[in-house]
């Protein structure tokens, strides 16, 4: 598994969260949330498709294909909630993306830590560029935002500045 950190966008710094870590694999992530003390985690829930599960503690993965303008949007929630879109462009065509097999969120270290299992279709076998990031919500409403890169200004996960990782199939991730 490559491992990958998150960077906290300067507008919006957390309370206690130090660092996020995220190791990748096509087949799984793992989000380490370090400094979770005051983490909001959403409570367990049925695992479902659900929508706006960014509005809390959640756990984003962006795929679009290399040199590619179309993308998917996959989020995960601590709850075990997952969602998938595939948009034709940047924030244009937003649709549902249809899965073979739901993703799967476990906690694997209490509120700290979650891994991911994901469906074969999310990473495919062509050359891809991810955006991996997090929405951290922390006691008191403090809500913070992660990404491998971001662009100059608002927080934004679906600009090109933050598919920073460039994943080819049959390649070491």
């Amino acid at each position: 598994m490559t491992p990958l950190s998150l960077q906290c966008h300067p507008d919006t710094p957390a309370s206690d969260v130090r660092a996020i870590a995220v190791a990748f694999a096509p087949d799984r992530l793992v989000f380490r949330v370090l400094g979770a003390d005051t983490l909001v985690v959403p409570p367990l829930a049925t695992p479902e498709r659900t929508d706006g599960l960014w509005q809390h503690t959640c756990f984003e993965l962006f795929v679009k294909p290399d040199g590619g303008s179309g993308y998917a949007e996959f989020n995960f929630a601590p709850s075990t909630r997952w969602a998938a879109y595939r948009f034709e462009g940047y924030r244009a065509g937003m649709r549902a993306l249809d899965l073979a097999q739901a993703p799967q969120v476990a906690a694997i270290d209490g509120d700290a830590a979650w891994q991911v299992a994901l469906p074969a279709e999310a990473i495919g076998d062509a050359p891809v560029c991810i955006g991996l990031s997090a929405v951290i919500e922390e006691t008191g409403g403090r809500k913070s935002y992660w990404a491998l890169a971001h662009p100059p200004g608002k927080p934004d996960f679906h600009h090109e500045a933050c598919f920073a990782h460039r994943f080819a199939a049959g390649t070491a991730p």
